[in-house]
């Protein structure tokens, strides 16, 4: 399942958004949706969480929004914690309401060809099956020891 996508690809998308859209962002501090969100905004990232169920409150400084259609202004990209088959719906919101969207980035364990295709038809970038935490790491020489092994290995072990 997993999704095959060059490191100088995803250090672009990285490099470029500036606000990011978090969908199903949860208010549990110890879900990954909740600690992927923060940890993108201490990193200097505009996120938007967007959950239904949340609306109204607060996680980690930013208002929660109910929709995408509910965000003043637009994204750059649209980070997605749902479930493959409730992936479509989300991305045809995504491309109605932004119409400068450039990324698509559907969570670890996600992954929808359907809105993956409707997305790339309208030029937008799509990543599936991955973490921006993880590679916003991986890729800026972020994890360490107590991280993912990234193969390198200490000469002082």
């Amino acid at each position: 399942m997993s999704q095959e996508y060059s490191d100088a690809h995803l250090r672009k998308i990285l490099t470029r958004t500036k606000r990011i859209a978090v969908v199903g962002v949860s208010m549990n501090e110890v879900r990954p949706s909740f600690y992927v969100a923060r940890y993108l905004r201490l990193k200097g990232f505009e996120v938007v969480p967007v959950n239904p169920g949340h609306a109204g409150k607060t996680a980690f400084g930013a208002e929660v929004v109910a929709s995408l259609s509910d965000i003043e202004g637009g994204v750059d990209m649209v980070d997605i914690f749902r479930r493959p088959e409730h992936v479509p719906p989300i991305v045809e919101e995504a491309l109605e309401c932004f119409p400068k969207l450039q990324t698509v980035w559907m969570q670890i364990g996600v992954v929808n060809e359907e809105a993956a295709e409707m997305a790339r038809a309208r030029g937008v970038d799509v990543v599936m099956d991955r973490c921006p935490k993880i590679e916003y790491q991986r890729l800026f020489g972020e994890l360490r020891m107590g991280g993912f092994n990234t193969g390198v290995i200490s000469s002082k072990l």
